[in-house]
């Protein structure tokens, strides 16, 4: 159900879903923006003043990076070697950010067209230590839609 207006909402988890599968144990998000040029148009107004003029300009690609507890699925693994090995046309997908709220319903689609991973890191491996292990996936793309 589509939040009101005025509310808010806390996210409450968040998924991962490219080529129709979802990975639903995103524990973090960052990075995620939508940005362009600014172009600025410097002129005299006809009464001879500077004025600066402010122009929307190109569309700029983003990264986003989501973090996940470490587990067998290797996914991650898969698709960053289609990329480090130069296998563009398979690396390169449509897929989304999903929020959802706390009763697991999506409320938010960030769209990532033809994104593909930059990178992948391993959380640190300590020997004894009690956190949980985690993986980072950077990826790139071109543009962003909002659904």
């Amino acid at each position: 159900m589509p939040l009101p207006d005025l509310d808010s909402t806390v996210g409450a988890s968040f998924g991962l879903e490219f080529d129709s599968v979802v990975i639903k144990q995103i524990t973090e998000v960052s990075g995620l923006k939508m940005e362009q040029d600014v172009i600025e148009l410097k002129q005299n107004t006809a009464d001879g003043r500077y004025a600066i003029k402010k122009l929307p300009g190109r569309p700029k690609a983003g990264e986003v990076t989501v973090t996940r507890g470490l587990t067998e699925d290797n996914s991650f693994e898969r698709w960053i070697k289609d990329s480090r090995f130069g296998r563009m046309p398979m690396a390169r997908r449509n897929g989304a950010v999903i929020v959802y709220d706390h009763e697991g319903v999506p409320i938010k689609r960030y769209k990532l067209i033809n994104a593909w991973p930059k990178s992948l890191e391993i959380g640190t491996l300590k020997a004894g230590d009690t956190s949980v292990l985690t993986e980072k996936l950077a990826i790139t793309y071109e543009s962003m839609e909002v659904d």
